[in-house]
Formats: C-alpha cells, structure tokens, sequence
C-alpha cells in the first residue's frame, strides 16, 4: 500500500484450500470479517489495521477452478441448436472462470498464492518400474488424488497466465508425494523448507497421543488383527457405492468388524460414564472411516438401527446394537437428536449437491435436524432455505461444541476420508474400514482425533496427557518411502490334455450348482459327529482382549466382556428361528412353525456339546449373522446326516442346466508356476499337475505308483468346483484331486473319489467336508448318471501312503 510500484509487494492475495470446511474456516483471514485475526490476534500493529482492509484476498477451494457450464442444455435441445454446424460450445473460457472465482483480483499483477494443505497440489510424474502396481480400492483413490492435484495446478496455471503470481506459498503438515503420483510414497516435497512432523507433534504433547494395537489374543500373526483389519475383511466388504450395490443387509458384514466394533465400543462406554460423571456437557465422539457409501450405510444402520421391510411390506425396526449409538429410544421412536452421523465428506467438501444415493440414505437424519434448527431458532423459513450440504456441514463442523446443532453427536460414520478441516476436539475413538494405502492418509484420519481438548497447564507447568484409542488404521510412527524392485520374468509352460494319445484317461464329472434337501416335514432328528463341532475363536470372530498404546504412555485393554451379559435361552431362541425360516423354509411358503419344538431340541443339544468358545469368546457371538448361519449350516448337515444313515435319500444335486457335465479334455492353460511334476502317461490326461504344495507332489507319486488307481488329474484349469455355504455367504470350494479307482466293481464302475490334501483345518474346512459327505456325494449318486463317488480327506503328508492304501482297501472291502 504504501510502495504500490514495488514488484517485490502486492496487495492481490489468491488462498487456495482442499475443501469449503477450511475455505469457511479461513474466513478470519478477511480484514473485515468480525473474527479477523490480524486485530484480535495482534498480527499486524494498529496504525496499519485500516492498511490491511485494502488488500484484496480471495479465498477459495481447488474445486472452483473447474470450468463450468455456462448453460444446461438437455441432449436433445443441444441437437436441436446444434442442427448440422459444429458442436455448441457451453463450457466458459479461462478468463470467464478466472472472473467468476476472483472478480476482486482482475486489475491486479502478481497475486501471492497460498495453498494450504498444499500436498495435494503436485504435478504427476509418469511412473517407472519401481512404482508398485495399485490396483482396487488403491488404484481409483490413487486416480482421484491426481486429478484433484491436476485440478488444482492446472486452476493456478491459468491465474498465472491471465493475472501474473509473484509468490506461491505451500503449507501442509504433511508435505510428501501419495502412492500414485510417480513419486516413491513419502518422499518429501522438493521445495520444502520446514518439516515439522505428526511425530514431532506427539512427542512434543500439543496433540493427544494416538494409541494403536500393540498385542492381541490371536498367536502366531505379525502384527495385531485390528492393526489393519481391512487386509483380512477387505474382500468381504462391498465393493461398490450403495447406488449400485442393490438390497444389502447390515447384519451380514464380517464377523470381525463387529468384534472389532465392539471392543473399542466397549472402551468408549466407559470413556463416556467418565464424561458424565466429570459432568462435561458434550459426549466423546467416535468416528468410522468407510471405503464406500455401500460399506458406510450398512455400517450406520448397524450401529444407530434402521428399518427392515419383510415379505408383506411392513417395516419393522432392527434396533441398534451399540447402544449409545443408536437414533431410537427404547420404545422405538426415533430420537429428535439423533447421536450417529453419516455423512460423505467428499460430496460436503466439494460443494456439489448431494446425489441422490446419499440424499437417500441421510433423509431421516436431514430432516431431524431441520427440526432442530426450527425448536432452536423458530424460524421455519431459515430452516428450509438451507441447502442439505449446508446443513450436514453445519452439523459435522459443531460436534463437540455445546448448544450448538451437532452437539449431541457421539458417533460419526464417514464415506471417504475424514481428513483436512474437521477438528473437533472431542473424538476419542476412531475406527477405520477401508484400506489405507498410504501413511499420509493414515495420519491425515488419525490427525481427526489428535486436538487436545485443553491447553491449560497442570501443577507441574505441563499438559496433562490425552489419548486416542486407533482401530483399522496401520499408523507406522516409523514410516519411510517404499520402493519396489523390480522382477525378472518367470518361464511358463503349456498345461494341457494330451490327446488323443492319453484320451482313455479321460475323467468327467458333474457341473453341481445346488442341493435340494427333501427332509420330513413333520419331525426331524440329527446325529452329530466330531466335525458338527463349532470353535469360537479369536482367529474367527477377530481378537477379544486387544492392548493399545502409544510412543508413549499409558496402555489400554480393549475387550468384550459386556457380552456375557446375554442370556443363553436368547441365544438358543435366535439360532432356532434363523434355522427354521432359512434352512426349513422353500420360497413364498408359510414358515413351518410346528418344527420350532424339534428344532430347539436339536439347537438346545448343539449349543450345550458342540459350540467351544476359547479366548474370551462369548456365545452371544452368534447372534452375528454370519456366524449364526454358519451354526445352522451344522446343524442342518447333522439333520441331513441321520436320514442318509436311515437309508432315506433325502439329498438330490441340482446340476448347471447350461454346462452340466466337466471333463479334462477341456484342459488347455498356461502358468509360470516353479511348483510343477510332469505326469506318468499311464495314469494321467494332463501332461503336467501344478501343485500348491510339497504334500500334493506326493500324493502325485503315491497316486501313479498305486496298481488300483485308474486315472488322477489334479483340479487345476480343470473347472470343478463344489457350491457350498460358510456362514451368510454362498462360497465355491475347488477339490484338489479327483482319483478314479477299480475298488472291485471292475474298471467299467469306478469309484470316483475326491480328494483334499489338508494340512491345518480352519472352520471352512470342516464345512467343505461336511458338505461333500452330506450334500454332494449323496446328491450326486442319487442321480445315478454319473457313476459312483466318494469323498477322502488327507491331513498328514507322512501318513498319505499309508492312508490312501485304507481308504482304497475300505472301499474294495
């Protein structure tokens, strides 16, 4: 102002922000604004203050910088003016758009830029060799942050050839490259001056201390389940938006994202009595990281209840199973103040309406809270003008601050990331499900729990510690860049079936797609075996006794003992519904509610002999769909078993009615696998068996040295598979070999017998056994067209000579 002729100064300033949270935020930058910093905070000396009121200062998100339509126009009347000239050009220039987003800056040379949370704003670099691969979930995130960045400079480009920039300045805690810009992940920006890291943050305690899985019950694993629980449930989850994800249902995510759940919301629970009891008038906040808005909602309506539409069209209200959470009283109304959130933060961020998906999905809670504005305000008018992203924004950006709208949220469950600009101080608790690709989008989520609640000092002139506890999210306090290097090339074969040289060993089988039980309607009875059996793990329903800690500190148990407070009468209630409406009940029929008496009985006996829970593992687990339906699978084989060992048929085998029969003839793969045995041309089509392990080479040699084996092939490129169900989910299990025996029928009726080599027996294995033996193996001889079969399981590789011989001599005898 006062050397307007100076290059060196400038009164033009361009802010430039990731989202519309810190655009508004920044608001007190703006001389005029009632809240400016540079008064109340002293930045700039009194005799200066009507100075600073003449500079010009913009402040924007990178979003704007989009060129937009200047008119919409439908298809058809575009077509229509378009007639047979070129093509009718809507979109507005550069200049339109520099003159939309800064009309203040048009008649000013050298604009100063700041970009804040400037990581996100880099020009990417084509990537070599040793760039990892992404793919997934990684890949598009990957996709989206380069072209957000390409926005972003792309927009400053522009500003730079219509008004001129003297200086850009870049802020961000985290100035380093993401995974996918071609830079190695965490690489430093090159123009960095000062890095002041998270670590140094902690370390120097103006941030609450973040505290991770350092140990659980599960033995034997690298690093604690819940450390990053997306590696395990990742392909179970969904894996699109919920606008084209179709009807899912909460009750059937992974059994350990609700251990998972549980356990920090066991610690929240009391996190929240202490609250109480110290009489601070806002809850602690727990907020859920999701990967989708598939994986958000379902996850919302689990915590906070949601309704269910049945066959006839009636809703009815599942209610929330974390209470504290939930959006309903106990009588099933819902709450004016709801205590869940679910938001996008993508959609919010950008300031693009909401799509319709989501719109959707959030209604309930869009309108509670205009409701609240009306008690609060009793302007009705005001509470209808405002937009729904304005009102969602309003709600997230309030949690924690007393008689403010989001003051009664104590749980917020986000679709994308929840990163730069949300800063409550009162969250506590965070749980990620979805996949963290990066450290930088570890510390930018765990950075939304790290504001301290108080900067007062203690006795002793330091803060007093504040801890957040961090589930899901593999936050590394020593992160570096990662470099891939790359592989040579492998040699690869050609896997086929030799013929017609070999064609007299020739194997076909059944293309099984279902089963269909035609069990007694009237009264039913089981006969358990040792396989009926059900272990409750760790390991299956994810860990029960977790241990937190940070750098530093204090540690914290995580656990679920308040489960056992559910009573086994519930428990053995629950399980017997579940298996007479989805195992005893054909499609558009009555549930046969007379089998309830028998059905218990049998459920009663199974849950007393053959459910062991170890490791803190409570029976009210399965009241877990998945493990629920994985219960009744059990059970309804142990049905199915005794009526098979009374002589009754009751399985039949539902084959493909488009490809009903397989054969090794259709062999014909390529694979660089080192694994290989090249076959005996006496007992095998194939000319090679790619194996999976050193047990099934021997197997191979026991098999060809055998004088009752008649053919082998491995199931490898070979298309058999067997349809069977492990917990909710409809699964397809691949045997790994199908042996054909003389077992003294003569060669013209061969036993077929399918056989698995099986080392350590996780609880699916239980159930392809069972299911072999109480579904396909009677299916199919039932149909009596594709000769006789068997089933063999092998789990020790000294003994598999030996054991093939019983089973053969069993089998003659």
């Amino acid at each position: 102002m006062r050397r307007p002729q100076s290059k060196r100064f400038t009164k033009g300033f361009l802010v430039v922000t990731p989202g519309i949270t810190i655009r508004d935020r920044l608001r007190v930058l703006q001389p005029t604004d009632p809240d400016s910093y540079y008064e109340s905070r002293g930045l700039v000396p009194q005799d200066m203050l009507q100075d600073i009121k003449k500079a010009k200062i913009v402040i924007t998100n990178y979003h704007a910088f989009m060129l937009r339509e200047k008119m919409n126009l439908a298809k058809g009347t575009r077509s229509l003016l378009q007639g047979a000239g070129e093509a009718i050009n809507t979109t507005e220039t550069e200049g339109q758009m520099i003159h939309r987003v800064m009309p203040e800056l048009m008649n000013i040379k050298n604009v100063l830029v700041i970009n804040d949370e400037a990581h996100h704003c880099y020009r990417e670099k084509a990537s070599d060799e040793s760039e990892p691969l992404l793919k997934g979930d990684e890949k598009e995130e990957a996709n989206e942050n380069n072209e957000a960045a390409r926005v972003w400079i792309t927009g400053l480009e522009m500003v730079k050839h219509y008004l001129g920039i003297n200086t850009v300045v870049d802020l961000s805690a985290t100035p380093f490259f993401l995974r996918g810009s071609g830079y190695a992940e965490g690489t430093l920006f090159h123009w960095t001056v000062s890095d002041f890291s998270l670590m140094d943050a902690i370390e120097c305690g103006i941030v609450k201390l973040p505290r991770v899985p350092v140990s659980d019950n599960i033995p034997g694993e690298e690093a604690p389940k819940y450390r990053n629980l997306w590696e395990h449930i990742g392909p179970r989850m969904p894996k699109k938006s919920r606008a084209h994800s179709g009807a899912l249902d909460p009750m059937l995510l992974p059994s350990e994202l609700y251990t998972a759940l549980e356990a920090l919301y066991g610690h929240y629970e009391k996190t929240f009595a202490l609250w109480a009891a110290a009489n601070i008038t806002v809850p602690p906040c727990f907020i859920i990281v999701c990967n989708n808005t598939a994986s958000s909602k379902l996850i919302y309506d689990y915590v906070s209840g949601f309704y269910r539409e049945n066959e006839k069209g009636e809703r009815n209200l599942e209610m929330g199973r974390l209470p504290l959470f939930s959006n309903f009283d106990e009588d099933g109304n819902p709450l004016g103040r709801p205590h869940t959130l679910l938001i996008d933060s993508q959609q919010l961020e950008s300031g693009d309406s909401l799509d319709d998906a989501f719109r959707f999905a959030a209604k309930d809670e869009i309108e509670r809270f205009r409701s609240e504005i009306v008690q609060r305000t009793g302007n009705r008018v005001e509470a209808a003008a405002i937009t729904d992203q304005e009102l969602l924004r309003e709600v997230m950006n309030t949690v924690g601050k007393q008689d403010r709208l989001g003051d009664s949220i104590r749980c917020v469950v986000s679709v994308s990331m929840l990163t730069e600009g949300w800063d409550a101080n009162t969250v506590t608790h965070v749980r990620g499900v979805r996949a963290f690709g990066t450290q930088l989008l570890c510390e930018q989520v765990i950075g939304r729990a790290l504001r301290r609640q108080s900067y007062d000092l203690n006795e002793a002139g330091l803060f007093n510690v504040e801890y957040a506890d961090v589930l899901g999210i593999p936050f590394d306090f020593t992160a570096k860049p990662q470099i891939v290097e790359p592989k040579p090339p492998r040699e690869t074969i050609s896997v086929r079936a030799v013929s017609p040289e070999r064609d007299s060993l020739e194997i076909r089988f059944p293309r099984v797609a279902g089963y269909r039980a035609e069990l007694p309607r009237e009264h039913l009875k089981a006969q358990f075996t040792k396989d009926s059996e059900y272990v409750l793990t760790p390991s299956i329903v994810g860990p029960t006794k977790v241990q937190t800690a940070g750098i530093i500190g204090e540690t914290a148990d995580l656990d679920v003992k308040h489960l056992d407070a559910v009573r086994p009468a519930a428990i053995c209630y629950k399980l017997t519904q579940r298996l007479l409406e989805t195992k005893f009940r054909d499609s558009n029929e009555e549930i046969r509610y007379h089998l309830f008496g028998d059905l218990k009985k049998i459920t009663a006996e199974w849950l007393d002999t053959y459910l062991i829970c170890k490791g803190g593992v409570y029976p009210a687990m399965l009241l877990y769909q998945e493990l629920a339906d994985e219960a009744c699978n059990r059970i309804e084989a142990a049905i199915s078993r005794y009526f098979i060992g009374e002589k009754q048929k009751p399985i039949k085998a539902l084959l493909d009615p488009y490809n009903p029969e397989g054969s090794t003839i259709h062999v014909n793969f390529t694979t660089s696998k080192t694994t290989r045995r090249q076959t005996d041309s006496r007992k095998c089509h194939i000319n090679w068996v790619i194996t999976d392990s050193d047990w099934e080479s021997e197997f191979c040699r026991v098999v060809e040295a055998h004088p009752a084996v008649l053919a082998y092939v491995k199931n490898q490129g070979l298309g058999f598979e067997v349809p069977y169900r492990f917990g909710s989910q409809n699964h397809t299990y691949f045997p790994d070999f199908i042996v054909v025996l003389d077992d003294g029928h003569g060669k013209d009726d061969p036993l077929h017998l399918i056989v698995e080599i099986k080392g350590f027996r996780k609880e699916d294995a239980k159930e392809k056994k069972l299911t072999m033996e109480s579904f396909w193996v009677p299916g199919v001889n039932r149909l009596g067209v594709y000769g006789r079969w068997g089933f063999a399981e092998f789990r020790y590789v000294y003994d598999i000579e030996e054991d093939f011989a019983k089973v053969v001599e069993g089998a003659i005898l």
